[in-house]
């Protein structure tokens, strides 16, 4: 087990967070990480490590910080947008795949449409049409 933190070390790191937590850092760049927490004490990381109640204490402040919150509403606005992209390529897929179908249903009859000209021209038989009275009688 290792051993706890002596009570000027634990002083230290509280008033490093404090520091941290009202916008005032000496000795780093002020983000609410642990590595600028250990750095603003003056201490070791592993020396931080060991101080459990602390380390809970900054966790709890950090997690209700404007920051972190900040943080998880730009986490769920990210996923938010990675599903409506997700979606609208799919849409996508469904609609190139339309345009993949009708492509080759006008290309069909493009071709049928120039095989019946090519047919027209070669007929050279052309048969009146009749009226139905006329037809009748």
């Amino acid at each position: 087990m290792t051993a706890p933190v002596s009570p000027a070390t634990q002083q230290r790191l509280r008033e490093a967070m404090k520091r941290l937590f009202d916008r005032q850092p000496i000795h780093t760049d002020g983000k609410l990480t642990k590595n600028n927490l250990w750095r603003e004490a003056g201490v070791s990381r592993a020396t931080m490590n060991r101080a459990v109640d602390i380390l809970a204490e900054w966790s709890a402040r950090v997690a209700d910080s404007p920051a972190e919150a900040a943080a998880r509403h730009h986490t769920a606005e990210l996923a938010e947008l990675r599903g409506s992209l997700e979606a609208s390529r799919r849409r996508c897929r469904q609609l190139q795949d339309q345009v993949d179908a009708a492509a080759t249903v006008i290309a069909a009859l493009a071709a049928e449409n120039a095989a019946l000209r090519r047919q027209a021209l070669t007929t050279s038989a052309v048969v009146p049409l009749q009226h139905r009275a006329t037809a009748r009688a």
